[in-house]
């Protein structure tokens, strides 16, 4: 009998990792270039809203705890896609937010990269690495290890390469986190689709309680980001 019960259970390890492989697969695209759209996420509108301030401190960590900004975003004329954050050889690098990572490989210039999704519509990027912990379709968790800090591709020094984007684009990573405080800003992001471009800026703060307080964080889940909250009225987001 309990050889039976052992055997049943041996039989449906294969069925639980095929179904997590299945519910965490990309596409071939997906899985080898860091510049993709996400399938979905403006299908229904052409705005979505990154809710940062309905992340509680344990659903976020800076990507590299200790690290000083040694090149800011948009320098130079090829106008610097991310930030570069410097500590020292082999340091731990985190994932900013839980999420699963679509791609984990060698890539060009970018060296050993890795690619996190999160749910809300957000895409992080973390290159450079001596060596990649995790690999595509793994879940991660905000603050679990995903890397170690390298040279690899085209970098000068030691150092964390670091992007955040929406829908293939780039933007300004200051939006989400104070390089200085190593914090999260506690703001709701617009990313507005206009033709092929994606204009991302910070709303105005009006929400002086987490809103998932009367809209479960479920509402914002990738794709349907903020569609849950546009029929809800300023004067409701205010009140709640």
């Amino acid at each position: 009998m309990r050889n039976h019960i052992l055997a049943c259970c041996l039989l449906l390890l294969p069925l639980d990792a095929t179904a997590q492989e299945k519910k965490n697969s990309f596409s071939a695209m997906e899985i080898n270039h860091v510049r993709v759209t996400t399938p979905g996420l403006f299908s229904q509108r052409n705005e979505i809203e990154l809710p940062l301030e309905t992340i509680l401190d344990s659903e976020y960590s800076f990507p590299l705890p200790g690290g000083k900004v040694i090149s800011p975003y948009g320098r130079g004329r090829g106008r610097h896609s991310g930030i570069d954050i410097k500590t020292h050889a082999k340091d731990t690098i985190r994932s900013a937010f839980n999420g699963v990572v679509r791609m984990s490989k060698h890539y060009s210039a970018y060296g050993n990269v890795i690619v996190v999704r999160h749910s809300f519509g957000l895409e992080t990027i973390y290159s450079h690495n001596s060596k990649n912990l995790v690999h595509s379709g793994d879940t991660v968790k905000a603050g679990q290890p995903i890397a170690l800090l390298g040279r690899t591709g085209r970098a000068t020094t030691e150092h964390l390469h670091f992007e955040t984007r929406v829908n293939g684009q780039h933007f300004d990573p200051n939006f989400i986190f104070d390089m200085e405080k190593q914090t999260l800003h506690r703001q709701r992001i617009s990313c507005l689709k206009t033709g092929n471009k994606i204009v991302v800026k910070p709303l105005p703060t009006i929400y002086p309680k987490p809103l998932e307080k009367k809209y479960p964080m479920e509402l914002f889940k990738y794709p349907n980001v903020s569609l849950n909250l546009q029929s809800v009225s300023l004067k409701e987001r205010i009140e709640l």
